[in-house]
């Protein structure tokens, strides 16, 4: 495997989900920790699909399906993303953008490339 792939895969360490699930929150039930699961694994499968030679606007339509994908979780149930659960995921995209090669203080004012288009 590359330097870029493992890079991106080991980003799935951080994945918060199992914790939420833990934490007896009645709203992270499995299946929903598995859909916020899914939309990062998506991620960065599309992030590996592209490659790291990829140009920025490519791998950023990346990130916006992506957080794209969580509005629509957090429009299907507004207890899923709180106060927590939103600095898990803003961390988690910025950590995903750094092993994608890209620097995530140039999206969003400064804070990442979720604020770009989220609406949680």
């Amino acid at each position: 495997m590359s330097d870029y792939s493992d890079r991106l895969n080991a980003t799935k360490d951080g994945y918060p989900f199992r914790r939420w699930q833990e934490s007896g929150l009645e709203q992270y039930t499995a299946e929903a920790c598995s859909a916020f699961s899914g939309v990062f694994d998506q991620l960065i499968a599309e992030l590996l699909r592209v490659g790291p030679d990829a140009a920025e606007p490519v791998m950023l339509a990346a990130f916006e399906k992506a957080v794209i994908a969580l509005n629509t979780l957090n429009e299907s149930d507004e207890s899923l993303i709180e106060t927590g659960e939103r600095e898990d995921l803003c961390e988690l995209v910025n950590t995903i953008t750094v092993a994608a090669g890209l620097d995530p203080s140039k999206y969003g004012d400064g804070e990442g490339p979720a604020s770009e288009w989220r609406d949680w």
